[in-house]
């Protein structure tokens, strides 16, 4: 999927800006539309709560902040030239209270961060003094605050990839309270650094934490765009989803548009006609994907081209298949292979490019196979065949497994042949059994197949460790929608905290 089910920053980039590199993006979605294999669109109730955990990402930005060592001097009567320098700023016992958004239609997001108590320690070094005597010293120091912090990230299309600009960032100090190592330097002393360190603390939290919220975001997209490739490459084949677009945002969602390219071999496929729209989607659920028959038919190519389409049974497995209840007769000289050979295999592969196309009835897959059976340790095949099939497959996802249920709309066989018997076999009959061995037991098996297959490379990729609640997958005419609710990626957090923190 060209996006993947964070706090609120998370999701802007996890679930919108799942990026790849691109040549860029038009300025007008609108205009975008027919580029765009795959949209995205992520509801209010999914950023509700998804929202629940910013707090967790602004304490890795608060804890991750290095704060600078500040120098100055001030001059006093009778005191005369006080110099004092800042250093060793740490952050302790940081708690945050709760975090809450809004979504501003063609601008942006408000994020308030409320209530952040920490205690920040370091040590000061002093200098003060006249002709007549000089003192210097170091003390200690302890400052209790409580912040409020705003952000209003704006989404951006950057370099082929939906991005965030943090930078309108802001802290409201309600409590700065200055404690001095043991109390007991002098009051003037105390004035004078609680005004300095009140003015100077100030600064620097504010711009160390509004630069840390900056750098974590970039680190976040390092993270999502690292995801992103696992998620959708195996082995030689992978996907091009820079966006095509930057991002929409109304009252209700946030949506994003991609490219949604296979590459495969170094070649990449097109899409110029796409024919999604706006209007293609609801918003009674928390998260959509758009997926336009432009984007799987290249996909399937490559798995073709890639020699994924291929499946070997043998022994009793194949045997066991064809105890299936069939009408027509079985020929003799397939029933003494499975029945009286060692080991009998059947080897069955796509010999062309299926071809897949979508409409509100279902999804229509069109193929050409061809099969092989083999008796024992024999180098000849006893049976070569060839089939043009066309199947109806409706998919489903529930308890964390993929299903395909599928009916055969044609099953024509093109071609049989006898190599051991150097014919071709013309037989009705024989033709006729192969025909309905195909559509009773090849179909059924080789959808299972990809089931079990296809669930194996989801779970690789993670996709088990969402908890995604019924999902439903609908069939429209050129393109797919998937949409679903979900649980908070947990996971996904702890990974991405674990790497910031590292």
């Amino acid at each position: 999927m060209p996006c993947h089910v964070f706090p609120l920053l998370l999701p802007l980039l996890l679930f919108l800006s799942v990026f790849w590199t691109s040549h860029g993006c038009l300025q007008d979605p609108a205009s975008a539309y027919r580029f765009t294999g795959a949209v995205c669109r992520l509801t209010y109730p999914a950023a509700v709560v998804l929202n629940e955990k910013t707090t967790k990402v602004i304490e890795a930005a608060f804890q991750h902040a290095r704060y600078p060592s500040v120098k100055g001097e001030k001059s006093l009567l009778y005191i005369g030239r006080v110099t004092y320098g800042l250093d060793n700023l740490e952050i302790h016992n940081l708690s945050i209270g709760r975090s809450a958004f809004e979504l501003h239609p063609g601008e942006g997001i408000a994020l308030e961060i409320s209530n952040v108590s920490a205690v920040f320690r370091g040590s000061i070094q002093y200098g003060y003094g006249s002709w007549l005597v000089n003192v210097a010293h170091s003390i200690d120091f302890e400052i209790e605050s409580q912040i409020d912090l705003g952000i209003n990230p704006k989404l951006y299309c950057g370099g082929g990839k939906v991005a965030a600009d943090t930078s309108d960032c802001y802290l409201n100090f309600h409590k700065l309270r200055l404690h001095l190592q043991g109390d007991k330097e002098p009051n003037w002393l105390k004035r004078l650094f609680t005004d300095f360190i009140t003015f100077t603390v100030k600064l620097v939290i504010k711009g160390q934490i509004c630069k840390e919220i900056n750098k974590v975001s970039n680190i976040l997209a390092d993270f999502i765009q690292d995801t992103a490739e696992q998620f959708l490459s195996d082995g030689d084949i992978s996907m091009n989803i820079g966006v095509t677009a930057a991002p929409v945002i109304t009252a209700n969602y946030i949506e994003s548009y991609h490219k949604g390219l296979t590459n495969y071999n170094n070649a990449s496929a097109v899409i110029n006609e796409s024919i999604f729209h706006p209007s293609q989607l609801t918003e009674n659920r928390m998260l959509y994907f758009w997926l336009s028959d432009q984007v799987f038919n290249p996909m399937i190519a490559a798995a073709h081209q890639d020699g994924r389409f291929l499946l070997n049974i043998s022994g009793a497995e194949l045997t066991e298949l064809f105890k299936t209840d069939l009408s027509r007769t079985m020929p003799e000289f397939i029933r003494k292979c499975l029945l009286e050979s060692d080991s009998p295999e059947l080897r069955v592969w796509s010999s062309s490019v299926p071809y897949l196309n979508t409409s509100t009835m279902g999804t229509t897959v069109w193929a050409k196979a061809s099969g092989q059976l083999r008796c024992g340790s024999q180098g000849t095949p006893t049976l070569f065949f060839q089939t043009d099939v066309a199947i109806d497959v409706r998919a489903s996802y529930a308890d964390k497994k993929l299903f395909l249920q599928g009916n055969s709309s044609e099953v024509f066989v093109s071609q049989v042949e006898v190599p051991l018997q150097n014919q071709m076999l013309l037989d009705e009959v024989h033709v006729e059994f192969i025909r309905e061995a195909v559509e009773k037991i090849g179909i059924p098996k080789v959808l299972s197949v990809l089931e079990i297959e296809l669930t194996r490379l989801l779970d690789k990729q993670g996709t088990s460790l969402f908890d995604i609640f019924n999902p439903e997958v609908l069939s429209r005419d050129g393109y797919v929608v998937i949409q679903m609710d979900f649980g908070f990626p947990h996971h996904l957090l702890v990974e991405f905290l674990r790497k910031t923190l590292q």
